[in-house]
């Protein structure tokens, strides 16, 4: 059987603009920023779809990370693209400026045959139609991680609570957990969730956290503090794919091995949010995020 982790979603070009500077037509995408993380504890196999615009400097990239590129379908026309801009009073809330789908407007990603042997998937922030139709590829995942956004609660509501019956892990932020919800209080947002179907519920808090429901139990992270915040864009996919990832390594998902996938996200979300784009997060080691486990143990120690 072949091993790792599916991870489906978007790769394409950004243009950011952050208090410090512009970078424009970077490497982004939500597959593409959960697999920086996932590719840290395990084999990352990359379902996509990119136009032939798409720099293959990137794939080179993506190819030098470990990243398995066999579904990446390369199809004639032009790449996604996202343009954003964070202002200095509000790191934490991207203004999207400019959205082009490309070619990801109506194309699927094809899974191979061996891929879809593969037991673990995290459908990452994509259309929840395009998230059905790629799981309906798989045989018999075990384990599925499925991340939103609060464009398909509005528009796709009831292709999202289909796919959110067969979701394992639901990731959603603090914003789209009360909007799917219709509950103000986090908690009480969190246990709705879990009546959806997904037996566990991960809240991205962004600068405040996370917050985790497992078995009726709780349990609450804070963030890694960083010195100076350069880039947020795609710290909730960097998040997911640590959390995915390390999972991915577990025999059997337990109360503490949740609890330190969790831990896991956050300290990748760190290293993320410390460069444009993927500088940081396509240069940490496992080591590196190692050794900042042992400092957020300290400092959350009681």
């Amino acid at each position: 059987m072949t091993k790792g982790l599916i991870v489906l979603g978007t790769v394409g070009l950004d243009t950011i603009r952050v208090p410090s500077g512009v970078r424009r037509d970077i490497l982004g995408g939500s597959a593409a920023h959960c697999a920086m993380s996932a590719s840290l504890f395990t084999t990352v196999h990359l379902a996509a779809v990119v136009g032939n615009d798409f720099p293959g400097v990137y794939i080179r990239f993506l190819k030098r990370r470990g990243v398995n590129l066999t579904s990446l379908q390369v199809t004639p026309g032009c790449t996604f693209r996202w343009e954003g801009e964070y202002k200095p009073h509000d790191l934490n809330t991207a203004c999207t400026l400019n959205t082009q789908l490309g070619v990801i407007d109506g194309c699927i990603p094809k899974l191979s045959p061996q891929q879809r042997a593969i037991r673990h998937v995290l459908l990452a922030n994509y259309d929840p139609d395009v998230q059905a139709e790629v799981l309906g590829q798989m045989e018999k995942p075990t384990l599925v991680g499925l991340d939103t956004m609060n464009l398909w609660i509005d528009i796709k509501q009831a292709s999202l609570l289909r796919l959110i019956k067969k979701a394992h892990i639901l990731f959603m932020n603090d914003a789209e957990a009360r909007a799917l919800s219709g509950e103000k209080n986090l908690m009480v947002a969190a246990e709705h969730l879990t009546r959806l179907g997904p037996r566990i519920v991960i809240v991205k808090k962004g600068e405040h956290g996370s917050l985790l429901l497992f078995q009726n139990d709780f349990f609450v992270l804070p963030a890694f503090p960083v010195r100076r915040v350069l880039d947020p864009t795609g710290a909730g996919d960097t998040f997911a794919g640590g959390v995915m990832g390390y999972l991915n390594c577990c025999r059997k998902v337990t109360p503490r091995n949740l609890q330190r996938a969790l831990a896991y996200g956050t300290l990748c979300a760190s290293v993320n949010v410390e460069g444009f784009g993927m500088d940081r997060s396509s240069r940490v080691t496992r080591t590196a995020i190692e050794q900042r486990l042992r400092r957020f143990g300290s400092m959350c120690r009681l």
